[in-house]
């Protein structure tokens, strides 16, 4: 029998159930059990795919093309899973479903209800995700952490709390265990931490149904003894059920925090389970966690600064996979990661005299910067920015890297500069381009949104070139596969007459139709000819990044912005770690 952890939060949002429900599944995976995870996002949209930037933060993309809540790239990365469209659940998919059904005739003529039409499906959905086997291995999991996005009393969750009230005695209550997240803010001048809005939180969460067999108490600093053993008495939950999460130092601490303080006793005990492992497997977050601490004391002065050039960089959360993309590989390489923000509207001319000392602050930013990336974007706001800051790299030898529409500003801008185009572009930005060296993908729909660009993962066959950098990095391999969400591709029109100028398509896909990586020959710094990492991919392997294997082309650029590139085709194949991977023993008390 499938057991299910809820994770729901109080208070405000933003308090971190995501990394709550991520570390949950770390521990539990490090004692042995098979776990998956669902994201349920109580808006109507179907999925995350038509929302901007500024809504939701960015689009993480499944295998399967499924485009969901940014916390499913938490749980993939944390707990080194790999999961499915049907792990986010959303109220349009819900109600999608259901009216679907309607119309076919399922219901045989009942009148269609939220209860118990819409609750039922949201439990039925729940039930067949969990009783799906997770990478690869046909065996359910043991353990499915559902967390249900936004806060308690929130309008949009009304049948998502009723379908869990309704679960817990579907499933029993034996195999239903809910762990809430609340605020327990620190005011006045002494720093006094007030449990009321937790008392409040979960007294509307008991209210509806639910009560909470765990309390995680957010804050600022440690929850004193005191305050959890109060919660815990206006709660009607053990003391030992109320954990204190605090500000760390890094992510990478909050399983440890958990971990010491008997989460996974508590968890285990409301199952009646026994662990697999005697012992938790948590060696690799210790060291890394530690790592972390020791890279962020280094001398700033030492740090490794890559400019992040982009059109969302007031919010990092747009280019989450990114930042952590970066990290996972700064701290492969032992360096300091310092990512410089730049707003590309600023990079152009017409910057200079409306927002003149926006434009020489982002200029400085770039010829400071050790490295440039230009991530994937839409729309053609400060796109003309990202190809100037495509040119200075290619120039001025600094290495760059360029995911999906970095890497078409790259073939434009060497279209223009070097072929001797002066009008390529894309038919994204101009429709009537002379020379449309990159085109909207036959297939798509350009009258419907949602789901409609080449999404999910998809084969990159490199040519016969054991030179290229890039396929050297992923360590030889014949081929690869990654995740695509674009509708724009390099037009194959175009592609002879560039390489002939010397910019090499070196990845492929479906039979070499579509144009998935390019770079510069390699050079080595300071050396003649070449470029010490030119590289642009249209796929985006940032959304495979993992903390113990960095993603290669993101890995080649801390490697070559902090000089170690040449060592390292020297003498690594570009393996960077494995899955599951043994990990040494580390006791903590259950």
């Amino acid at each position: 029998m499938v057991k299910y952890v809820l994770v729901t939060g109080g208070v405000l949002s933003g308090l971190g159930k995501g990394v709550i429900s991520s570390s949950t599944g770390v521990i539990l995976r490090s004692l042995g059990f098979r776990v998956t995870a669902i994201k349920i996002d109580p808006y109507i949209n179907i999925d995350a795919g038509t929302m901007s930037p500024f809504e939701h933060g960015e689009v993480f993309v499944l295998d399967d093309g499924g485009e969901a809540d940014l916390d499913l790239g938490n749980y993939e990365r944390f707990m080194d899973l790999t999961l499915n469209r049907d792990n986010n659940i959303t109220t349009g998919k819900i109600y999608h479903h259901v009216i679907e059904k309607e119309r076919k005739g399922g219901f045989l003529g009942k009148t269609v209800q939220v209860v118990p039409h819409i609750t039922d499906a949201i439990q039925e959905w729940v039930e067949r995700v969990a009783s799906i086997g997770v990478d690869g291995n046909p065996a359910p999991p043991d353990i499915c952490i559902i967390e249900l996005g936004g806060t308690i009393g929130d309008i949009e969750h009304g049948p998502f709390i009723e379908a869990m009230r309704q679960f817990q005695w579907r499933v029993g209550k034996e195999n239903f265990c809910n762990i809430h997240v609340s605020l327990v803010p620190v005011v006045g001048a002494v720093g006094e931490q007030k449990t009321k809005p937790t008392q409040a939180s979960v007294r509307e969460l008991r209210a509806l149904g639910l009560s909470p067999d765990m309390i995680v108490c957010r804050s600022s600093v440690p929850v004193a003894p005191e305050v959890c053993t109060k919660v815990a008495s206006f709660c009607h939950v053990a003391p030992n059920s109320v954990i204190s999460v605090h500000d760390v130092s890094n992510l990478y601490r909050v399983p440890l925090l958990l971990m010491s303080q008997g989460l996974p006793g508590i968890i285990l005990s409301k199952f009646g389970l026994n662990s697999p492992r005697k012992v938790a497997r948590m060696t690799s977050w210790e060291r890394v966690a530690q790592e972390v601490d020791d890279l962020n004391g280094a001398d700033p002065a030492k740090a490794v600064h890559i400019a992040v050039v982009g059109k969302y960089t007031h919010l990092s959360d747009a280019y989450l996979s990114v930042i952590r993309a970066l990290q996972h590989s700064a701290q492969f390489v032992h360096r300091k990661l310092a990512i410089d923000w730049i707003e590309s509207l600023y990079l152009e001319d017409a910057a200079k005299t409306e927002h003149h000392q926006e434009y020489e602050d982002a200029w400085a930013k770039v010829k400071a910067a050790h490295g440039l990336l230009v991530p994937g974007g839409f729309g053609d706001r400060g796109v003309e920015g990202k190809i100037l800051a495509a040119q200075y790299a290619r120039t001025n030898k600094v290495p760059y890297l360029g995911v999906c529409l970095g890497m078409q500003v790259a073939v434009i801008e060497y279209a223009r500069n070097v072929v001797g185009l002066q009008d390529a572009n894309s038919t994204e930005f101009n429709e009537q381009a002379t020379h449309p060296v990159v085109i909207f993908m036959p297939e798509g729909s350009k009258t419907h949104m949602g789901a409609t660009m080449r999404l999910g993962s998809r084969r990159t066959d490199f040519v016969e070139d054991k030179s290229s950098v890039v396929r050297r990095l992923y360590g030889g391999a014949d081929g690869v596969d990654e995740r695509h969400r674009h509708r724009y591709e390099v037009n194959p029109d175009y592609i002879s007459r560039i390489e002939e100028k010397g910019l090499s398509f070196v990845g492929f896909g479906d039979s070499k139709l579509r144009a998935e990586i390019v770079e510069l020959p390699y050079a080595p710094a300071g050396s003649e000819g070449g470029h010490p990492y030119y590289v642009g991919v249209q796929y985006h392997p940032e959304f495979k990044t993992r903390h113990t294997r960095p993603s290669p082309p993101f890995l080649g650029l801390m490697l070559a912005a902090s000089g170690q590139l040449e060592a390292w085709l020297d003498t690594h194949s570009g393996q960077l770690g494995n899955k599951d991977s043994s990990d040494e023993e580390t006791s903590f008390s259950l």
